[in-house]
């Protein structure tokens, strides 16, 4: 189905939990702020889906929170994946349980997955995280790449004065490993909005640090998976360096996307609090159609996108509660 703007809508990010065994500060705060704790029921997420690929929807993303921590995450994934008209299942996680969990999901129908990962550093990333240990995302990353979860990208927000010193050790890791490391510019969302604006580095900022020590990266076609990242790599390097720009770039034309929230509404843009709730439809037991002409609706009200210099603070919503 396309939207008012004849973009194809094919892709829907379903946030199943906002539950996280993280507290990153630019996710969720550290001081109260808790998830209810209450999920989404997985025939819900189900019937939601299903009706999705009723008007076009063909990929899904799991995301949370961090999905891993659902005690449901494999049987939801082996539903979705079972789906003759959905094409690709991917997952984006912390990478702290991925390493229990990889194997089920691969047979599952888990085609690709997105690890999360700021920092390389043990004790920053605990600082980060606010408990995590680097060791288990480490494993997770390794797992992933054990059994074929390719590609296995890492996505890592840059800050300033908090990460930006490690351009460079994560550029050296996709000489190593065939990683696409996709770095991303922080956005102001939830209770990071004020913070988030002296912590921008630009995209381009991150291009210029890379290329004063590797010169002219290479450019290339994208990995696998439809998405805003441009890749580059460093010549014979098996893997890649991609870049995206929510603020100094923009890429609205070409969203193909919508977001179900972990409280059961659907988010037609990311950056805009215009929500639908399927909550009321999915309790009394609607009817597929019933549900996809829902998911038709919020598709017609997508907005053309936000303006092209600049991004709103989101403050209606945490990151974990849209899906990160």
């Amino acid at each position: 189905m396309r939207d008012c703007y004849q973009r194809k809508i094919t892709y829907l990010r379903v946030s199943v939990t906002e539950r996280c065994n993280f507290r990153c500060f630019y996710c969720r705060p550290r001081e109260g702020g808790a998830a209810s704790g209450r999920d989404i029921p997985l025939e819900h997420l189900v019937r939601v889906v299903d009706a999705g690929t009723m008007v076009g929807i063909r990929k899904v993303r799991l995301t949370g929170g961090e999905p891993l921590v659902r005690k449901d995450i494999v049987e939801l994934t082996a539903r979705i994946a079972g789906m003759e008209e959905i094409d690709d299942v991917a997952l984006t996680t912390n990478g702290s349980l991925l390493r229990r969990y990889t194997p089920a999901l691969q047979e599952a129908g888990l085609k690709r997955v997105n690890i999360s990962l700021d920092t390389l550093k043990p004790d920053r990333f605990q600082r980060i995280t606010c408990s995590g240990r680097l060791q288990d995302a480490w494993d997770g990353i390794e797992a992933a790449l054990e059994y074929g979860l390719y590609p296995v990208k890492l996505n890592t927000v840059v800050m300033r004065d908090v990460n930006d010193d490690e351009l460079l050790d994560f550029v050296a890791l996709t000489e190593k490993l065939p990683l696409h490391v996709r770095f991303i510019e922080v956005m102001p969302i939830g209770e990071s909005s004020e913070r988030a604006k002296g912590q921008l580095v630009t995209a381009e900022e991150i291009k210029q640090g890379i290329e004063s020590r590797y010169g002219n990266l290479e450019p290339i076609k994208s990995a696998a998976g439809d998405g805003p990242a441009r890749y580059w790599k460093v010549p014979g390097a098996p893997g890649t360096v991609g870049f995206i720009a929510p603020l100094s770039g923009y890429f609205c034309d070409s969203c193909n996307r919508l977001r179900l929230t972990a409280s059961g509404t659907l988010r037609p843009c990311l950056c805009q609090g215009d929500e639908l709730d399927m909550n009321d439809l999915l309790t009394r037991g609607a009817s597929r159609t019933e549900l996809a002409a829902l998911i038709a609706e919020a598709v017609t009200r997508k907005p053309q996108g936000h303006a092209e210099d600049t991004i709103e603070p989101v403050v209606d919503r945490l990151m974990s509660q849209i899906g990160g």
